[in-house]
């Protein structure tokens, strides 16, 4: 492994820690010496790393730093691209065109020898079914989950009977033939999924609702058994 890739992958670790981590820990998890540890440390700090801590007690880097150039392995690159295409494929048309901008602002960055993994990659994303007529609301429903705004929607259930529900969404699933919307029901008091093809109409209220996003989304986990996220560290 090149020194360039050891610092890379060096603060990598450092990313999936909140708290202090040992210099022995990161020793063992990039497979190196302890004193190469130490000195890559240094290294960072050099380059302009925010890196606090002391050997025997800790280290801990403060967000914000990034090494350049923009870096990834090959099967980072292969993870990137297949991503994309898979949004470009099966996600609404804005999307879609965000993953395609997204990839070559990366490959805009990446030394020659890389970039020329995002164009070689051998990843096929077969073809899909089209999405549905009511799906074609799916910009405006991320939207109304990013600003964490209320939804007013008029939704048909299997038997094609209407009713209007208002709902908090907090995330939106994508499946191979449908997406759902999850989201905290008021009618029914209780978190519920919609999928996107049966909302009939929608309107994004100017109200917020009264929640965090990151606590509905952690009460609806644990409703559903979901494990939670966590990160190393904690």
């Amino acid at each position: 492994m090149s020194r360039a890739a050891r610092l890379l992958d060096l603060l990598q670790v450092f990313r999936r820690y909140r708290h202090p981590v040992s210099g022995a820990v990161l020793a063992e998890e990039l497979g190196v010496s302890l004193r190469t540890i130490y000195r890559d440390i240094d290294s960072l700090k050099a380059q302009g790393a925010a890196i606090d801590g002391e050997a025997g007690v800790g280290f801990v880097l403060k967000p914000g730093f990034m090494l350049p150039p923009l870096m990834f392995s090959e099967d980072e690159i292969e993870a990137l691209v297949l991503g994309s295409r898979w949004v470009a494929e099966r996600a609404d048309q804005p999307l879609g065109a965000a993953a395609r901008n997204a990839l070559a602002k990366i490959g805009a960055v990446l030394p020659p020898d890389l970039r020329a993994g995002l164009d070689e990659s051998t990843l096929l994303v077969g073809p899909g079914a089209p999405l549905s007529a009511g799906e074609s609301e799916l910009p405006r429903i991320r939207d109304a989950i990013r600003r964490q705004r209320k939804l007013t929607i008029a939704y048909a259930d299997v038997n094609d009977v209407s009713t209007e529900r208002v709902i908090w969404p907090i995330a939106l699933a994508f499946f191979d033939r449908t997406r759902v919307i999850v989201a905290w029901c008021e009618l029914r008091n209780d978190f519920r999924h919609f999928r996107a093809d049966r909302v009939v109409s929608l309107n994004i209220e100017a109200t917020i609702y009264p929640q965090r996003r990151a606590a509905l989304m952690k009460q609806w986990r644990i409703q559903l058994g979901i494990p939670l996220r966590s990160r190393a560290g904690d």
